[in-house]
């Protein structure tokens, strides 16, 4: 890092504080960081290069947390991976690991009965449509991505 970069990242964390939660700053604008206004009101928010960074550490975060709870995530295909990944990434990884009997169907291998069991769940009830792609997904074990990503 240049001593320039260096010393105004320095002063500007010093004089704007970091916080990585949003936060209201002294006007009551939403805020995140080192002064990163995200409030629309005043034009804040961020680019999709850094949503897409901000999502690949988190997608990377809740991967390693996944293969240290359930080890055997890593012998899945990649969509039914992906499946529990989404869910994980919906619910929080604590959220999936409540799925004990749908995660033991994956384990041994049981996909229309992981499927099925997916579809019969407070999750489903709550989101449908993403439960009824999921559940495909787990049961065929290709990929169904929803219209326009």
């Amino acid at each position: 890092m240049t001593d320039f970069k260096n010393n105004i990242t320095r002063l500007l964390r010093g004089e704007e504080g970091e916080v990585l939660t949003e936060y209201k700053d002294h006007l009551g604008y939403s805020t995140i960081g080192v002064g990163r206004l995200i409030d629309k009101r005043k034009g804040g928010g961020i680019t999709a290069e850094e949503s897409a960074y901000l999502l690949g550490n988190d997608i990377q975060k809740r991967m390693t947390e996944l293969e240290r709870k359930i080890p055997w995530i890593t012998s899945l295909n990649d969509a039914r991976r992906g499946v529990l990944l989404s869910m994980a990434f919906q619910m929080g990884v604590d959220g999936l690991l409540g799925f004990k009997n749908t995660l033991e169907m994956v384990r041994t291998g049981r996909y229309e009965d992981a499927a099925k069991g997916m579809l019969n769940s407070k999750w489903a009830k709550q989101t449908p449509q993403r439960a009824k792609r999921h559940s495909e997904q787990m049961r065929t074990g290709n990929w169904i991505i929803k219209d326009g990503f």
